[in-house]
């Protein structure tokens, strides 16, 4: 029996015994491959090859909800486990608001692209992780490609519920990724470049190694600039990395808790006019595309800022039920997992602005961030982090800029954006996509 039909019984046993006990449920089953290699003075330090299943089940009894899991298919593993969130929702508060509520859909995802076969061989594979290193060592700066890999994973996921909601998913994921350190005048510079991929052939090694030594070499002679205000351009992965850290804006799960600083501003301005704010659920070459959430609805596309204006949040059916508003089918939810909210592919949308306007003057090029998350607190939106970069003019860089600390207030930021471009792109790892944004001023403690 194939593993996809093994998965298949399972869910349909455990729904089976859940409708038995009077519960109606929902059930999340997955299986997932997973290869990774590692490159460590000129030989292999990693060579792992791993598998998993699991499968999780979510309860609702008279308004009571818990979850189990097993990572065990037997059916009596599978009895223990219903039995199991039976009795930890027999011991949690009622809640009105969470309910299975996808009724008899039948949901895949069907964009070939996600998983496609992989022709190249175990010898590509390694070659490529050693090359990553070698490349880098042979540069004539570098001391050392401290990190260096490939990795590939395989997965199934499905989801079934007792109202007859049977969904799928298989996709396949590929990256490399490779660090160059540099040493050099008693100077120390690190960088990390990462491609991830569909295909072994869709990998981009050229760039990743040309990318970590080049940003390194850049930084390299780096020095804290005077402190004060500046304009910033966030390099697009550092731009992503502070979005993320305030993401929980966007949550109605957040806002349902009473942590979420906008959760009384839907139809507010937050935000400049030129900033429109996208939940996608299907992005070309993207690497969040998935049919359905973790409830079983169908995955569509959210509106989140409109010119500046909040229009909505991220919605399961409870939080939605909670206010009274439209489920936007992001539910987040694993086998493992309870029943939360989460985005598919964020986007800023395009503006009106060429490069060349983005980026006239003199400004602050962001490329590299530290501490982001523990130096964010994303109710008051202050934030302060270490960042690298460049002091630009005109699109042209001036001079590197390291050792310098990035101050401000994140709700406050995104009202004063300057210029955003008009040419949206993807982030390295596809889930982020935006056009060049400069913001007005930020407070720089340098020198």
């Amino acid at each position: 029996m194939s593993e996809l039909n093994n998965l298949e019984n399972a869910l349909e046993q455990v729904l089976e015994l859940a409708t038995k006990q009077g519960a109606t449920a929902d059930v999340i089953a997955s299986s997932s491959e997973s290869f990774s290699l590692k490159s460590d003075q000129g030989e292999l330090s990693e060579y792992k090859v791993t598998a998993s299943q699991v499968i999780g089940v979510r309860v609702i009894k008279d308004e009571h909800v818990a979850i189990s899991y097993s990572e065990s298919l037997e059916p009596e593993s599978l009895a223990q486990m219903v039995n199991q969130a039976l009795t930890n929702a027999s011991y949690t508060k009622k809640d009105a608001f969470q309910k299975i509520r996808a009724e008899g859909l039948t949901l895949r995802t069907k964009q070939p692209e996600i998983y496609q076969q992989d022709n190249a061989t175990p010898e590509q594979k390694i070659e490529l992780a050693l090359s990553l290193e070698r490349q880098i060592r042979e540069k004539p700066l570098a001391k050392s490609a401290p990190y260096n890999g490939y990795s590939e994973s395989s997965s199934i996921l499905l989801l079934g519920n007792t109202l007859g909601t049977r969904c799928s998913h298989q996709e396949r994921t590929l990256s490399c990724y490779t660090a160059a350190l540099i040493d050099h005048n008693d100077k120390q510079a690190m960088h990390v470049a990462a491609s991830v991929a569909r295909t072994f052939d869709g990998l981009e090694a050229d760039r990743v190694i040309r990318d970590a030594y080049n940003m390194a070499e850049a930084l390299l002679e780096g020095e804290p600039i005077a402190t004060g205000q500046y304009s910033v351009i966030f390099e697009q992965d550092a731009l992503n990395e502070v979005l993320g850290a305030f993401g929980s804006c966007f949550s109605g799960e957040s806002a349902k808790r009473g942590i979420n600083p906008w959760r009384e501003k839907v139809g507010q301005q937050v935000a400049s006019p030129l900033l429109t704010f996208k939940d996608v659920a299907y992005m070309p070459g993207g690497h969040a595309i998935k049919a359905w959430d973790g409830e079983g609805f169908a995955t569509g596309d959210t509106s989140l800022i409109e010119d500046g204006k909040l229009v909505g949040l991220l919605h399961n059916s409870a939080t939605a039920a909670h206010f009274g508003v439209t489920p936007t089918a992001n539910a987040g939810r694993s086998a493992k997992g309870t029943l939360g909210v989460t985005s598919r592919h964020d986007v800023i949308g395009a503006g009106k602005s060429s490069e060349a306007e983005v980026t006239a003057g003199e400004y602050l090029e962001l490329v590299e961030l530290q501490g982001v998350h523990s130096g964010a607190d994303a109710i008051s939106g202050e934030f302060s982090f270490g960042a690298s970069g460049f002091l630009c003019r005109d699109g042209k860089r001036i001079k590197p800029v390291r050792g310098i600390t990035v101050a401000g207030n994140f709700y406050t930021m995104i009202k004063e954006i300057d210029a955003v471009g008009n040419t949206v792109v993807p982030n390295y790892d596809g889930h982020f996509f935006s056009p060049l944004i400069r913001f007005g001023r930020l407070n720089i403690a340098g020198k």
